[in-house]
């Protein structure tokens, strides 16, 4: 199982320092992949409901180069506020400057405000959303022009840098069509669980849509600790009951910025305490 860590990313107060040095720190530790948030737009005060302060594949590519090994994606990216054929070259650009390390998390959006506030199709969010994975893939796969597609087709043009690793794509979310997604498009998922039982359900499910292909199953959990919360030694062990229900990934928000160093430290101290 692998440990993960969603970095805090909610307070304009928050110097950019921070978030290097917490990236540094988790990779130190050894944490798997690092996370950061995405909103644009949102239509309340970015904090606890909107995370993505500072916009995230331009701060992926100032965190891949102060780091070395730790993997770095968003969890996740709004795809369908943005224009697939940009996203795409960034993806591709941050892929070769960090060595391979980068993993788009895409999910579809909830926040009907905040698209209303950029002009994006609520509505039809899910299918355009499944149309830029469709093109991300032809065009990370090398494929050329002429592409055709339902909307996002081109019929001339070059699309370089050709990553030489593939990007991985992370699928978010727990409903049936987040699934389907995920088992379409993604090598791997993250879900939000309420119990580890309700991920073994949704792991499950996923698995029979995937059907040949070999989709990780992962999850998002928050760890706010303080005086009358969760301990360190208490949320190892909620780390491991998802482990033993088939969870290869879990990452961990760990609340506060000022909180996070500390909290990500105690629970790797329990983890291996506990082997």
């Amino acid at each position: 199982m692998e440990l993960e860590v969603v970095l805090p990313n909610e307070s304009p107060l928050m110097p950019p320092g921070q978030l290097v040095d917490l990236a540094q720190q988790a990779e130190e530790l050894g944490f798997r992949t690092a996370w950061l948030p995405d909103h644009l737009l949102p239509p309340g005060e970015f904090g606890a409901t909107f995370g993505g302060v500072y916009e995230p594949l331009m701060t992926l590519g100032h965190l891949g180069a102060l780091t070395d090994r730790i993997r770095l994606g968003t969890s996740v990216l709004v795809v369908p506020l943005r224009d697939p054929f940009l996203l795409a070259k960034q993806l591709a650009t941050l892929q070769q400057l960090s060595a391979g390390r980068i993993v788009l998390g895409a999910g579809v959006g909830w926040s009907q405000q905040e698209f209303a506030a950029v002009g994006a199709d609520f509505g039809r969010r899910g299918a355009i959303t499944d149309d830029a994975l469709a093109l991300l893939r032809h065009l990370f796969g090398g494929g050329s022009a002429p592409y055709e597609a339902r909307r996002f087709g081109y019929t001339e043009g070059v699309f370089a840098p050709l990553p030489e690793q593939p990007v991985e794509i992370m699928i978010g979310g727990n409903s049936d069509a987040a699934l389907r997604r995920a088992a379409r498009f993604g090598d791997s998922w993250q879900g939000i669980p309420a119990a580890p039982a309700a991920f073994a359900e949704r792991a499950g499910r996923l698995a029979d849509l995937a059907g040949d292909r070999t989709v990780a199953a992962g999850l998002r959990i928050g760890w706010q600790g303080g005086a009358s919360g969760t301990t360190a030694e208490q949320l190892a062990g909620e780390v491991l009951e998802y482990a033993a229900v088939g969870a290869d990934r879990v990452a961990v928000h760990f609340g506060d910025a000022d909180d996070t160093a500390v909290r990500m430290s105690a629970l790797v101290t329990a983890l291996r305490a506990r082997r």
